[in-house]
């Protein structure tokens, strides 16, 4: 079958080691269900897997894509959960948790295997494009704020980085929840977009805020870390999940955190429970995903590069027609 591989490592050039080609379809196994997969979306996690971060070389070639939504062999249109090995299912009690592609074959092919668990009924509503964005940059957005940040409607949130996959679906599942949602970015035309999906204000990075806010949103890291922790009010909670702009901020802001009691928590992925949530939440709601561009599967290349660029405005999916 068809597939878009990580052939080789390399930490500085990780699209060199990107292939597309013929790879072995998934072969039967207990417990699992192979999908048929109509749409996959790209995140930051694929350019992460090329540099070798979660992906030995021992376990090349690996098929990357984390996300998918597709059509299991009894014509059920579903969506997948990203998370092997959360409860055991299909892989064994002892084997610790793992996101797809760090140790089983991803999304980018004409079919992908996954715990049976791991499938979820696709709503109607959504298309299989926006299906596909959800199980990871927009699950991951809807545990920071409503499990680890603990938000609740009228709370005022800032959100860093406006364009990436999380932060747009932060700045969309803030607005709709009843949130007063502020964005950063570097980019004027992305803060343009955050004001049209319901952000209150957008600005520079760095740049001072009209009130302290209760949570923070951070997926960038070092370059934005001192800004978040300095836009808290007092008790006020800064969750991270990613650091696209590096993990050893200049500024790490102890004494502003343990003065202000502020609060800083670790967020990874999410639950089966959660998607669940958010796939019933979309549906009912009307709340979409913002998706920059589809591709066939045989154009991947050109979405990994406008990923890797930073200058996509939400997720860029591919499509097997």
């Amino acid at each position: 079958m068809f597939a878009v591989y990580a052939a080789r490592i390399d930490r500085d050039q990780p699209l060199t080691g990107l292939e597309l080609g013929e790879r072995p379809a998934p072969e039967a196994r207990p417990g699992w269900s192979t999908i048929t997969v109509r749409a996959a979306s790209l995140n930051h996690h694929d350019l992460w897997s090329l540099r070798g971060v979660g992906l030995p070389e021992d376990r090349l070639p690996m098929i990357l894509g984390c996300d998918a939504a597709g059509v299991d062999a009894d014509g059920n249109e579903v969506v997948l959960h990203s998370v092997i090995g959360q409860t055991g299912h299909g892989v064994g009690p002892d084997e610790p948790r793992s996101i797809l592609t760090e140790r089983y074959q991803g999304t980018f092919a004409e079919q992908v295997a996954v715990p049976t668990w791991n499938v979820l009924p696709k709503p109607k509503e959504l298309s299989f494009a926006e299906a596909a964005c959800l199980p990871t940059a927009w699950l991951t957005a809807y545990r920071m704020l409503f499990t680890n940040a603990g938000v609740r409607p009228g709370d005022s949130v800032l959100v860093q980085g406006a364009g990436g996959g999380v932060a747009t679906a932060a700045i969309i599942l803030g607005k709709a929840a009843g949130l007063r949602v502020f964005a950063t970015s570097r980019d004027e035309a992305k803060r343009k977009r955050a004001l049209e999906l319901g952000a209150v204000e957008a600005v520079e990075p760095g740049a001072r805020l009209p009130q302290r806010v209760d949570a923070v949103i951070e997926t960038v890291g070092a370059a934005t870390w001192s800004h978040s922790v300095k836009s808290l009010r007092p008790g006020g909670t800064l969750v991270i999940s990613g650091a696209t702009s590096g993990d050893r901020p200049s500024h790490a802001e102890l004494t502003r955190i343990f003065f202000l009691e502020l609060k800083v928590v670790g967020s990874t992925m999410g639950t089966k429970d959660e998607l669940e949530d958010l796939l019933a939440f979309c549906a009912a709601t009307g709340v979409r995903p913002v998706i920059d561009e589809e591709l066939p599967l045989d154009r991947a290349r050109e979405g990994f590069e406008r990923l890797a660029s930073g200058e996509q405005f939400g997720k860029i999916v591919l499509t097997n027609s």
